[in-house]
């Protein structure tokens, strides 16, 4: 058996970061967060528990910061293994991993803070063109640069996507009306935020992902919104009033709504209008499916995750 990786996580106080440090350590390797002092030894009240429940499971604190070039590359000679969750804010601000990366010399993978839609494979409307662009021409950094890489394309969060039915107002699954966006037919996939993790962390030691895109696209959680809502009104054994938008208006509504809802409906509407978590097929010579590659891994169903909010 291969010895595990050293596994640097930089932004694993975020919310996709605090699941892909604790799979890190459940799966047993050697796990190491990027924090600043502040954070350690003065944490937030919301994240005190999470620090603890860190140390509890034995993770490594490196104290540094992501503008602090000399700790990065301190942190980063310490490791094999990059992963970058941080947040919406710091995207653009990911150059300098990579240039830390370069120096330190050690690193055989860095995935960089995707966690969405494939930013090569979007057919999005501004504001959201605009950051999928982003996203797309760092990887292009990123291979300009010769860093080894995968990127995970691991769709929606469940517990924000499923659990609202993709309602972008609501913090329950509603019981009465719901709002669809074109004609509901579209795919999309759903994934819950431990099991992306899991195959975040399975996919840092195999050669099969090298300088590939991890899709976390498993056959169960892939369904239309039309099958989500049926699914769900099938639990509460109610018929929930359907409100369709076709797309001009869908477009209009982007275009009059302010920042950050703006981005959140132009998200939608080129997942759930032109489909592109699922509107291509995933080619070997780019991508792998994580469900294939790890069958080991039993993933939770969307038809099992709607139980929990019933």
């Amino acid at each position: 058996m291969a010895e595990k990786s050293k596994i640097l996580i930089i932004g694993g106080t975020g919310y996709i970061g605090k699941f892909i440090v604790q799979a890190s350590t459940f799966v047993g390797h050697p796990t190491f967060i990027l924090v600043r002092e502040a954070t350690l030894y003065n944490p937030a009240p919301h994240k005190s528990d999470l620090i603890q429940n860190f140390r509890n499971s034995g993770v490594n604190f490196i104290l540094g910061d992501l503008y602090d070039h000399e700790s990065l590359v301190k942190a980063i000679k310490q490791v094999n293994v990059v992963i970058s969750t941080v947040g919406y804010a710091q995207l653009n601000d990911q150059d300098k991993i990579v240039a830390a990366i370069k120096k330190a010399g050690n690193v055989k993978r860095f995935f960089p803070s995707e966690f969405g839609n494939d930013v090569d494979r979007v057919h999005a409307v501004e504001p959201a063109k605009t950051t999928f662009a982003q996203k797309a021409q760092f990887r292009r950094l990123i291979e300009a640069a010769g860093v080894p890489f995968t990127y995970v394309s691991s769709n929606f969060f469940a517990a924000i996507f499923v659990r609202t039915l993709a309602q972008l107002d609501a913090t329950a699954p509603p019981r009465d009306k719901v709002v669809i966006l074109g004609d509901g037919n579209v795919k999309a996939v759903y994934n819950r935020e431990e099991d992306i993790a899991i195959y975040t962390i399975k996919a840092a030691d195999d050669p099969r992902t090298l300088n590939k895109i991890l899709y976390i696209r498993p056959p169960a959680n892939t369904i239309s919104m039309n099958d989500l809502v049926s699914l769900w009104e099938k639990k509460i054994g109610k018929d929930l009033e359907k409100i369709y938008v076709p797309e001009d208006q869908v477009v209009k509504n982007i275009q009059e709504a302010s920042a950050p809802l703006n981005v959140r409906l132009a998200i939608s509407h080129s997942v759930f209008v032109k489909g592109d978590q699922t509107n291509f097929e995933i080619e070997p010579s780019f991508g792998v499916e994580a469900s294939e590659l790890y069958p080991d891994v039993k993933y939770t169903t969307v038809d099992e995750m709607l139980d929990h909010y019933v």
